[in-house]
């Protein structure tokens, strides 16, 4: 009978080192740590054009609330986006302009690379809104 008894200890030595000793060697147990916190890396950066939409929505143009929802502007904003999308030679900044369509007529608004990238982006929106259908607000971001 004594024997079973130490057995029963020993077992519930290693059920309870087999518990706690994981937390402990992998440093979980009471560690006052931010696992947010990245000590080794810059700050991330904010995006740079948040100011120009800003500043963009305060003029008298129309924003990208004010986006119709009629499928023919729908459709016509969305074959801009794809003319975009699709075209390789573009940057980031050209593929995510905002493209405004209301009752056929498209703004075209936000920041491109240059000015070669402006005038590409405002053909393929002339090509298939119309050119004197497109309006063009688009700036040149600095490098």
């Amino acid at each position: 009978m004594k024997q079973g008894k130490g057995w029963a200890s020993a077992c519930r030595v290693v059920f309870i080192s087999v518990i706690t000793v994981p937390g402990i060697l992998w440093g979980s147990a009471n560690v006052d740590r931010n696992p947010t916190e990245n000590t080794d890396q810059k700050p991330s950066t904010q995006p740079d054009n948040s100011g120009r939409n800003a500043a963009g929505n305060t003029d008298q143009g129309l924003t990208a609330e004010q986006q119709s929802n009629s499928k023919e502007d729908l459709v016509l904003t969305r074959k801009i986006r794809q003319a975009l999308a699709h075209d390789k030679s573009l940057s980031t900044y050209a593929k995510n302009v905002k493209i405004i369509s209301n009752r056929g007529q498209v703004i075209l608004k936000g920041p491109v690379r240059s000015q070669e990238e402006k005038q590409v982006v405002e053909d393929k929106a002339g090509r298939i809104a119309g050119l004197d259908r497109v309006r063009s607000e688009l700036e040149i971001a600095p490098q």
